[in-house]
């Protein structure tokens, strides 16, 4: 049998490209043969084409894809070399990424006849784009597939609620699925708003949780030190006054990755690394500062010290995501959503026991490990019926 895997695999993001490793690596770790399917539509990162640009009504959508040619066409002239060489090594030597990008519906057509599985994975797939909405293919809606056993595993909406207009459409794109689940609460509350029946679908974790070791990129290769690891993402309020004060307070230098689209100046002392040192900076930093549901996720499965800090303003409600995990786990009380310099030295001073988390991180692996086995083996059924016809 062998296993599609449909994701954001493409991404120069730290957090897409380890969910990405993650679930792959738990396919072959049980014997399962697993590839992403390089499916890369232009709309998610560079814009995609204009939509009727001559009505005023569609204004705010084409100004978005505007914006989205700009940023990329910036990165592209502008970004740091070295650092692109690392994440494209990366989707190389450990996702496995080979053949051409796949940009359309017609191309991936052309090549499901090799799976007797496809997986939408986790990561934001089901968030819809002001650009494109809801996508078909990241709910495995794909010509010449109709042989294969369709399941979702912890796709992500991003966010608490999606707009009532998406809600019809979602429902009819759930029903092609055989294999459905969320990676936050707050999804199953999305799905039933669609009309589905809630008995038809689970909360599994994110599959930085169900894999759970990293060995291959740490072991012998870290060094604990007495850094601030400070991790942002989309804004660099409140973090960048709680990871400040956290340095001072922890007495220790404060590093962070810089990102091609970053809008605001280094947090502390910019640093450019490709996936795997990025991994290990985590690992060994004193403490890890983060605003980003993998950065949180990450330390939490490394038991590394962290201070998660949630996004403010309009972003709010992406936080979501973060206080699930948090939820789940038991550590609420590390997200905090001011600079209070009193609950920063609170909570670098209080160690975390990590037997409670722990106990909760493998309750929460084994609900995906089960979720996946029975679909591993449907699809197998299903495989071994068409063959016999």
């Amino acid at each position: 049998m062998k296993v599609g895997i449909l994701t954001y695999h493409f991404s120069d993001n730290y957090g897409a490209l380890f969910q990405a490793y993650a679930l792959r690596k738990w396919f072959l770790d049980q014997g399962v043969p697993a590839e992403f399917v390089n499916y890369h539509p232009s709309y998610v990162e560079e814009g995609g084409p204009l939509d009727q640009p001559w009505k005023p009504a569609l204004w705010r959508k084409n100004a978005t894809i505007c914006y989205m040619h700009l940023s990329h066409l910036r990165r592209q002239l502008f970004d740091n070399g070295t650092q692109r060489a690392a994440f494209d090594g990366f989707r190389r030597r450990s996702l496995g990424v080979s053949g051409p990008r796949l940009r359309n519906a017609e191309a991936l057509a052309a090549n499901m006849a090799d799976f007797d599985m496809l997986v939408c994975g986790s990561d934001q797939i089901w968030n819809p784009s002001i650009q494109r909405g809801l996508d078909p293919i990241y709910f495995l809606e794909i010509g010449g597939a109709d042989h294969a056993h369709k399941v979702a595993y912890a796709p992500s909406f991003g966010r608490s609620a999606i707009e009532p207009r998406y809600h019809t459409e979602l429902g009819n794109l759930l029903r092609g699925l055989d294999g459905i689940s969320v990676r936050e609460a707050s999804g199953l509350e999305i799905l039933k708003n669609a009309g589905l029946p809630l008995d038809r679908a689970r909360v599994v974790p994110d599959p930085t949780i169900l894999l759970g070791s990293f060995d291959a990129f740490l072991l012998g290769n870290v060094t604990p030190d007495d850094s601030v690891f400070c991790y942002a993402l989309r804004t660099d309020q409140v973090i960048r006054e709680v990871a400040e004060t956290a340095a001072d307070l922890a007495d220790g230098p404060l590093y962070s990755p810089q990102s091609s689209r970053q809008r605001w100046r280094d947090i502390g002392q910019g640093v450019a690394p490709g996936p795997v040192d990025w991994l290990r900076m985590l690992a060994s930093a004193q403490l890890v500062v983060s605003n980003s549901f993998h950065g949180i996720a990450l330390s939490i499965v490394l038991n590394q010290p962290f201070i998660a800090v949630a996004l403010p303003g309009k972003r709010a409600g992406m936080n979501a995501r973060a206080r699930n995990l948090l939820t789940l786990t038991g550590l609420t009380d590390r997200m905090l959503e001011t600079a209070d310099p009193i609950e920063i030295q609170r909570l670098i001073k209080s160690p975390i026991n990590w037997e409670g988390p722990n106990a909760r991180l493998a309750a929460m692996r084994a609900e995906g490990e089960t979720y996946l086995n029975f679909e591993i083996l449907a699809a197998g059924s299903r495989s071994r019926e068409a063959t016999s016809i």
